[in-house]
C-alpha cells in the first residue's frame, strides 16, 4: 500500500493520494510491512516514531518524492528577539513549550564523555549555521574567535542560555554580529531526535532522500544508550540512503544501543 504525506495539504487527511496526511508520524503509526510512505516536498517539524517494522522480504520504505525536498527537522523558527547589548539579542521561551524535554536545561553528558565545560543539547542556528554556545553571558557579548574552530570566521557567532525561575522561561542570548534575527532565518532545536523508533526491534525500514536536521541529541557513548537524529534503536535491516544529515547537536546517525540500567 502507498501512504501519502503532504505538509502543505489544506487539512488533515487519511493517507490517500487525494487526502494525504500532513505529518509523517501519522503514516508511521499505520505503515505495515511492504508499505511505501511517499512524502511530498515541505518542512516537517516533528518527531517520527515508527511503530511497526517491515520484514526482510517486505521492508517499510519512507521516500521523499523529490530528492532532499522533504525536510524532517527538530528545529523551530525563533522570532521576537529583542535587542540586549551591542550585537547581542535576547529571546524568551515559556518552558511549557518544551513539554518534558527542554534542550536548554538538558546537559550533554554520558559514559565516556569527558567534556571540560557545561554545554546544553540545545542549539541556535543562524541561516542554517550552528552558532557557538558560551558558558557565560560576558563571553557571548565579547563574540571572540574560537581558536580551535575549523571555521573561525563563523565562531564569533555566539549564544548563551539561562533560566528565569520567576517567569518559568528559558532565556537565550545570541550574538548575531550585526545581523537582525527578526529578519534572518533563526531557529532553535526543540526535539531530541527526528526519525527513531521509541522501542527496539522495529526492523527493516528504509529512509530515502530526506533532508534531516537540527536535533537536540545527547552524547552517544559506545556502550550505553545511544540517541541519534536518525537511529534504528537497536533494530536490524535498516537502510538510510541518499539523505542529507546535518545540524545535530551531537550525533547524526546512531546504531541506537538500547537503554539499560
Amino acid at each position: 500500500m502507498k501512504i501519502y504525506v503532504n505538509a502543505n495539504a489544506g487539512h488533515d487527511g487519511n493517507g490517500t493520494a487525494a487526502m494525504p496526511f500532513r505529518r509523517i508520524n501519522e503514516a508511521a503509526k499505520i505503515a505495515q510491512p511492504g508499505d511505501e510512505v511517499l512524502v511530498a516536498p515541505g518542512i516537517y517539524r516533528e518527531y517520527v516514531d515508527p511503530v511497526n517494522g517491515g520484514t526482510e522480504d517486505a521492508p517499510i520504505t519512507y521516500l521523499s518524492e523529490e530528492p532532499l525536498g522533504a525536510v524532517i527537522t527538530g528545529g523551530e523558527v525563533a522570532k521576537g528577539w529583542e535587542k540586549y547589548e551591542g550585537n547581542v539579542w535576547v529571546y524568551r521561551v515559556d518552558n511549557g513549550v518544551f513539554g518534558d524535554f527542554n534542550p536548554y536545561t538538558t546537559l550533554i553528558m554520558g559514559d565516556w564523555y569527558s567534556g571540560d565545560f557545561v554545554y546544553h543539547t540545545g542549539m541556535v542556528y543562524l541561516n542554517d549555521h550552528m552558532m557557538y554556545e558560551e558558558i557565560t553571558l560576558e563571553d557571548c557579548i565579547k563574540g571572540e574567535v574560537h581558536l580551535p574552530s575549523w571555521e573561525q570566521d563563523k565562531s564569533v557567532y555566539k549564544w548563551y542560555t539561562e533560566q528565569d525561575t520567576e517567569t518559568n522561561e528559558t532565556v537565550i542570548y545570541a550574538n548575531f554580529q550585526g545581523a537582525d534575527p527578526n529578519v534572518e532565518n533563526v531557529e532553535i532545536n526543540v526535539r531530541r531526535t527526528c526519525f527513531m523508533p521509541s522501542k527496539t526491534g522495529v526492523g527493516y525500514i528504509t529512509l530515502r532522500g530526506f533532508n534531516v536536521n537540527k536535533a537536540a541529541t545527547n552524547w552517544a557513548p559506545p556502550a550505553a544508550y545511544q540517541e541519534g537524529m536518525i537511529g534504528p534503536n537497536w533494530s536490524k535491516g535498516w537502510i538510510i540512503e541518499d539523505c542529507e544529515v546535518w545540524g545535530s547537536r551531537c550525533c547524526g546517525i546512531s546504531l541506537g544501543k538500547y537503554y539499560d540500567e
